[in-house]
């Protein structure tokens, strides 16, 4: 079996993170430190291995090699400073397969464009021998659409993509492009991507799975495990409020206030749900370049205990955004081409276990996510 990953920034931080460690990884030059898929509960669920992946991807033209951004990561200390050296073939490799994506300014209907990521698709599968293809959106957080695509049935929209003119965000043509060419999607961040009506139709139409969306990494990782912790015990959070300060290249997109919007809406989303209520308190996403490719949370939890007495837990989350991303890309690609390969079509709400805003399901709490996708892995293992 061989199973495609295509990233849709494949040169970007996340991108090359994940290339990187895979190759490393498949050569016991590291262990699978962050793969929930390389534990003991999901050893029989019938996963490709990692073994069997092979990675493309689009970006932008003009964006540096992989080899010379892996270089980068590890002068940043995103990766071991060996690794671009020892696996420089297998990042050769994955960068002569990445190909220019959507073009701002681009001529011609969005479904021209949409047909020509569909061709680069193909080819890879064919080019590869690809028994399926997964394809994981880990490009920069877009800004939000000016309007809400109105076309909720797949033919209207069609109909509308071979018009000249905007019909769809970016995000959104790469999810209808890997549907049509029969490939699984994964929305990695808090884009518009596959949250349609129409092309959840496409999905089922095309009997293929989506995921998604905005991979929760870190400070939303800890509000899920921690905010169940109140509820449980009948604490009442009167206000929750988070500092992020971020560099690199996800620091600059969201310093735009309005990719930054996107974000901060995806990241609270979990806190109402496990609360029942919307805390007082807000997200804040502050740009820091010279952080680099690194993140810090600091968050302020006030809560009223008994007798009406007035407490707080404050934490402090460090860490490498990409590094917190790689395995999680990882795990997604492997448990959505096993149930592409089971004849799943469709959401799959089971992997909400990785997501801020999960797709088809409300349950936001950390542990029982973990115990909804256990179940459907040992599923998946029971059907092979």
């Amino acid at each position: 079996m061989r199973i495609g990953v295509w990233l849709v920034g494949g040169r970007g931080s996340v991108a090359t993170t994940v290339i990187t460690g895979a190759a490393a990884i498949r050569a016991q030059l590291l262990p699978p430190v962050g793969c929930v898929t390389e534990t003991a509960d999901f050893a029989e669920a019938g996963l490709p291995g990692l073994e069997t992946l092979v990675f493309g991807g689009h970006d932008l033209a003009g964006t540096a090699p992989l080899v010379k951004r892996a270089e980068e990561l590890a002068r940043a200390g995103v990766v071991p400073s060996w690794s671009s050296t020892a696996v420089a073939h297998e990042l050769e490799e994955a960068d002569s397969e990445i190909r220019v994506g959507l073009v701002a300014g681009e001529p011609g209907t969005q479904r021209e464009h949409a047909d020509r990521l569909i061709a680069d698709l193909t080819s890879f599968r064919e080019r590869r021998g690809l028994d399926r293809i997964v394809v994981v959106n880990v490009a920069s957080t877009e800004p939000p659409f000016p309007r809400r695509p109105e076309h909720a049935d797949l033919d209207a929209l069609e109909r509308a993509l071979a018009v000249s003119g905007d019909v769809l965000p970016p995000s959104s043509v790469y999810a209808y492009a890997a549907l049509r060419a029969g490939c699984a999607y994964i929305d990695f961040t808090p884009s518009t991507g596959v949250r349609l009506p129409a092309l959840d139709e496409l999905a089922r139409r095309m009997g293929v799975p989506y995921a998604g969306s905005d991979a929760k990494t870190g400070e939303t990782l800890v509000k899920t495990a921690l905010a169940p912790m109140f509820t449980a015990r009948a604490l009442n959070v009167r206000s929750w409020s988070g500092t992020n300060l971020l560099g690199g290249g996800d620091g600059a997109t969201l310093a735009d206030p309005q990719a930054g919007r996107s974000k901060k809406t995806s990241k609270d989303r979990a806190l109402t749900e496990i609360l029942g209520r919307r805390a007082e308190g807000e997200t804040h996403i502050d740009y820091v370049p010279s952080m680099g490719e690194w993140k810090t949370a600091w968050d302020h939890v006030l809560f009223e205990g008994f007798g009406g007495v007035w407490m707080t837990l404050q934490f402090t989350w460090q860490g490498c955004d990409s590094a917190l991303a790689a395995p999680l890309v990882l795990d997604l690609a492997r448990l959505t081409a096993r149930a592409h390969e089971a004849g799943e079509s469709g959401p799959l709400p089971a992997l909400g276990f990785f997501f801020k805003d999960p797709i088809g399901v409300r349950e936001h709490r950390l542990v029982l996510q973990y115990e909804l996708l256990r179940e459907w892995a040992a599923g998946l293992g029971a059907a092979a």
